[in-house]
């Protein structure tokens, strides 16, 4: 498997794990307060982090300046999707949360315009415009309705998640950053966050059923330590444009969790717009790619840069680039 593809491998993992999160989130968030729900996520998550890194430390530092430079920022925007998120979950349905956050792959593009190629091509807006009818044909097959408090606050989460991404991807590459410090790091901003708003509520959280918890732990390894290692791992290795293409395909996975786990069926709307929403994504992402390949029209072909300089009365060594 290419480079190119294993990373693509991996951000689809993380959009199955984070598709099928909203179920667990809305179960958990039933039993126990949004903010609780949301401690005991980043405590768990902080402490496998930990673990992690105390296990493969091998007399390294623990955290570079750059990971703590990264982590800090990237800790507190992760905790605000999260939060924005998962009231909104409490406030509709698991599959509509799932639909709405989707939004990101067209609000990801729009802000991340920076670089030297500017920004991306017609085709591509296009094809994120496909996944945002994918998206509104997903949320026919469950009936349209007027917005509620938690639709419009999954709007907010996507908007949220756009930016954390394309900071991602600003503040991690080219520079030296290991995924695992940098999430533990992000894990334990998280959680000193929200342990002042948590402390009086600790002991609920120690009488949780073992359902509960089995749902607490899910979000916390699989949908913060997993996905959150998997997200930075791979932006480092693309572009957070098409990270976000990729991660869009999220209420795909959200709807096929709802038919297997949460008895939903499948109507001929929201298949269509399943087949939309992965036609797009991979239309947007084959797009994204050449754009980011393509020469430089601002640089001189290769072969010029290779070629000796002509001068009549002297002899230069060309520059390598």
């Amino acid at each position: 498997m290419s480079d190119v593809r294993r990373t693509d491998a991996v951000l689809l993992l993380v959009a199955l794990v984070w598709g099928s999160s909203y179920l667990s989130a809305q179960t958990a968030t039933a039993a126990l307060p949004v903010l609780l729900v949301l401690f005991a996520r980043y405590a768990l998550s902080a402490a496998a982090c930990l673990g992690v890194v105390a296990a493969r430390r091998g007399g390294a530092r623990p955290w570079t300046r750059d990971e703590l430079r990264a982590g800090v920022p990237l800790g507190v925007t992760q905790a605000a999707v999260l939060v924005v998120e998962t009231y909104g979950v409490a406030h509709t349905s698991a599959a509509n949360a799932g639909l709405i956050i989707s939004l990101t792959i067209v609000l990801t593009p729009l802000l991340d315009r920076g670089g030297r190629r500017g920004a991306l091509p017609v085709p591509f807006l296009a094809a994120t415009g496909l996944c945002v009818l994918a998206v509104g044909l997903l949320m026919s097959g469950n009936g349209f309705h007027a917005l509620r408090l938690g639709d419009l606050l999954m709007l907010g989460a996507a908007l949220i998640r756009a930016v954390h991404v394309v900071l991602v991807g600003r503040l991690t590459v080219g520079r030296a950053i290991r995924p695992l410090q940098l999430t533990t790091v992000q894990t334990l901003v998280g959680t000193a966050l929200f342990l002042p708003a948590t402390a009086l509520d600790l002991p609920t959280l120690a009488h949780a059923d073992p359902a509960t918890w089995a749902q607490l732990v899910y979000l916390a390894l699989f949908c913060s330590v997993f996905a959150f290692l998997a997200q930075t791992w791979a932006v480092q290795r693309t572009s957070a444009s098409r990270a976000s293409l990729l991660l869009g395909t999220e209420p795909v996975w959200a709807v096929a969790v709802g038919i297997v786990l949460g008895g939903e069926h499948l109507t001929p709307l929201t298949g269509l717009g399943a087949a939309l929403m992965v036609a797009g994504t991979y239309w947007g992402q084959a797009v994204e790619r050449a754009h980011r390949n393509a020469p430089d029209p601002l640089l001189p072909p290769a072969h010029a840069l290779d070629k000796e300089p002509e001068c009549p009365t002297a002899h230069t060594t060309p520059t390598t680039v």
